[in-house]
């Protein structure tokens, strides 16, 4: 498991592009037959995939952790994007089409994902946050997700906002995490965009195209700059960065948080005009 180490808003501004791609971005996750991870020192996160083919994929205990598995102090979000799969939580197990999403609470020690056709398989989004405390584990359902539509077609940004774990859902220690699914023909996403210090926000692009991307930009809003993502990229927002993106075509993204605060709301917005 790969430890990704963040830089602070000083460091920032002198960033290559090169440096910005290697702090704040994770784009070798995903990979069919295998499941990899990788640990942010920013609220301890670990974002990764799980793309189980032709056998069953265990959630592995990284030396890393110090701890006897990978739930012992930590709660879990995972996310189908691909085709029919399963999740084992111990002795059950969990069904899960395309973009249904489960919630794994702290202290189950035997996690593994499944993918019931290897020519179609499941591949399961993995977010992961310190708990200090136990909830059940909780399978919610696309249609369970509690869909708002936002935006417009004039400002290209209409698109569906869905919200699996929150207070309102899914409850949690201090993992909230939803999807967000742009409509054909838009374009944005949050914008205006927003800053929040009390959780940072780690967002994961899909349904991409091969030769589509997202320019996602970043940074306060007064020094922005932008990282170019292709599909299943995965890139960290601290508290004090925006966090928006406009695609060549319309997208979908995971968006994650954790934490002090879950308060879906609890944003700072950032005024278009603001913007440098």
């Amino acid at each position: 498991m790969k430890t990704v180490l963040m830089a602070d808003p000083a460091r920032y501004p002198r960033m290559t592009t090169s440096e910005l791609r290697g702090t704040f971005l994770l784009d070798a996750l995903y990979e069919p037959g295998a499941l990899h991870l990788n640990y942010v020192d920013l609220d301890r996160a670990i974002a990764g995939f799980a793309a189980p083919l032709g056998s069953a994929l265990a959630l592995p205990t990284d030396p890393a952790l110090r701890a006897s598995y990978f739930t012992e102090r930590r709660e879990l979000g995972a996310l189908n994007i691909g085709g029919s799969g399963a999740i084992r939580v111990g002795g059950k197990t969990y069904e899960l089409e395309n973009l249904d999403a489960l919630y794994i609470g702290r202290g189950n020690a035997e996690v593994s994902f499944v993918s019931h056709d290897a020519a179609k398989p499941a591949v399961f989004y993995l977010l992961s946050y310190p708990a200090h405390s136990s909830y059940p584990v909780t399978l919610v359902r696309k249609a369970e997700a509690n869909p708002t539509e936002l935006g417009s077609v004039e400002t290209c940004n209409k698109r569906t906002i869905c919200k699996y774990i929150h207070l309102q859902g899914a409850r949690s220690c201090q993992l909230v995490m939803g999807v967000t699914h742009l409509a054909p023909g838009s374009n944005w996403n949050t914008m205006p965009p927003h800053t929040h210090m009390r959780r940072s926000e780690i967002y994961m692009y899909f349904n991409l195209g091969s030769d589509a991307r997202v320019v996602h930009l970043m940074g306060p809003p007064e020094e922005t700059r932008h990282l170019v993502l292709a599909d299943k990229n995965v890139v960290i927002s601290p508290g004090w960065s925006i966090h928006a993106g406009v695609g060549t075509r319309a997208y979908s993204f995971c968006w994650g948080m954790g934490g002090e605060n879950q308060d879906y709301a609890d944003m700072d917005p950032a005024p278009v005009e603001s913007l440098r």
